[in-house]
């Protein structure tokens, strides 16, 4: 495996992004399972791969407040990934290199997330202006 989906949308990146980024999470989790430690990496390993499962989610939202909602769930879940991910590399269980490159990418996709949530309440703020 190459770390990229065998149905990888190049329109699409942050779903390419996130899901590439829960194959590192997933590949973190093994690693730290080797070493014995369930606790910490299980809650890693809920909150990095819920991101991409929530912007996947979106694709299909019902309405624009079900997408709006989907995202911010996303965002929410990859705030939560970075707590875990200083955890665990504080408390020594994951070393900083592996930590600051997962921090990076978890960074860029919340850089991605907050562009796309913003972009969405502009756009309700817009329309409720008067013409």
């Amino acid at each position: 495996m190459n770390g990229m989906p065998t149905n990888s949308n190049p329109n699409n990146p942050l779903k390419e992004k996130s899901f590439c980024f829960a194959l590192q999470i997933v590949g973190i989790y093994k690693q730290l399972a080797q070493k014995q430690e369930f606790v910490l990496s299980k809650q890693l390993l809920r909150s990095g791969t819920s991101i991409g499962a929530n912007i996947s989610e979106a694709q299909r939202a019902q309405s624009t407040p079900d997408f709006t909602s989907k995202m911010y769930i996303a965002l929410k879940e990859a705030q939560e990934t970075v707590y875990w991910l200083m955890l665990l590399r504080e408390s020594e269980y994951l070393d900083r290199s592996t930590a600051a490159k997962a921090l990076d990418d978890c960074e860029e996709l919340i850089r991605m997330l907050t562009a796309t949530t913003k972009t969405i309440a502009e756009r309700k703020f817009d329309k409720k202006q008067p013409a």
